[in-house]
């Protein structure tokens, strides 16, 4: 029998992490997706610490009508943060998931929001 689906998406994620690290001038835009929640966390990973997080269970965050939007609201939420702290570049980190759909939509709204990945 093959991977489960959680094992494959670990698989694919350490293969990410050799290649996208979140350095002092340019952190790692890390995103979590659960089947009800979205989260995101900027991450510098040389000094291992979470600069900035922002998720849809977050009391500036209206819940949208649906997820998809919801995402994107988290990923302005995540930008104003990360701007207010004095990041405006970033590495964006999947997390093993596709590029589509909720990931996308968090994507696009952190770049609606003024960082540039």
């Amino acid at each position: 029998m093959g991977l489960s689906k959680e094992e494959r998406r670990l698989r694919i994620r350490r293969r990410i992490r050799k290649t996208v690290s979140g350095t002092a001038n340019a952190p790692r835009l890390s995103v979590f997706r659960s089947n009800k929640e979205i989260y995101a966390q900027v991450i510098d990973d040389t000094t291992g610490k979470t600069l900035v997080a922002a998720s849809s269970r977050d009391k500036g965050v209206d819940a949208q009508e649906n997820k998809q939007l919801t995402a994107t609201a988290v990923g302005k939420s995540v930008a104003e943060k990360a701007i207010a702290a004095g990041i405006s570049v970033v590495r964006f980190d999947r997390g093993g998931y596709l590029y589509h759909g909720r990931v996308k939509s968090l994507a696009d709204g952190a770049r609606e929001g003024g960082l540039k990945f």
